[in-house]
């Protein structure tokens, strides 16, 4: 799985993140506000873990506005998951090229998923274990991009209870 990005300084203070529970479905939903305008690949990157779990990337004027967990891969609880202490504030840009009108764009990949034992924090890698460092796109939401600028996990952070936890 090789999802090319460019990172682009943050001009501003990095935005909350709106999350939404679906009570019927347990779909989480990330969101940026504003939606970014300008020009660049406008709609959807889906990553579909080997076990069926799905993310989706929400893509806008080709920066990364939010998230969907669709399909919930399963979910390694651990004592305690903090993300890394080191982050910078960024944009991550998917570059146009071939896949610039594309609407949808699906591909496969090894899907992780761990949070704390309270899942108010998770993180999901991506592809094999190799070295990144992490940048925010929002205040509760992080991206780990590989040396090659390649997305290699994510992280959501504060994330409120979901339905069955109610």
């Amino acid at each position: 799985m090789k999802i090319a990005v460019q990172l682009e300084p943050a001009t501003e203070s990095p935005a909350e993140v709106e999350y939404r529970w679906d009570p019927d479905t347990d779909i989480l939903s990330a969101q940026l506000p504003p939606r970014a305008e300008g020009d660049g690949m406008s709609g959807s990157l889906g990553l579909e873990g080997r076990d069926g779990s799905w993310l989706i990337l929400d893509v806008a004027s080709g920066r990364i506005n939010g998230v969907e967990v669709a399909v919930w891969p399963d979910v390694r609880k651990l004592p305690a998951l903090e993300p890394p202490r080191q982050i910078e504030d960024a944009h991550v840009v998917v570059p146009p090229g071939k896949s610039a009108s594309l609407a949808s764009l699906e591909m496969e990949t090894h899907l992780v998923a761990e949070a704390d034992h309270g899942q108010s924090t998770f993180h999901f890698r991506l592809g094999r274990p190799r070295s990144s460092k992490t940048v925010r796109v929002a205040r509760n939401l992080l991206f780990d991009v590989d040396d090659k600028s390649r997305i290699s996990g994510l992280w959501l952070l504060n994330v409120p209870p979901g339905p069955a936890d109610l």
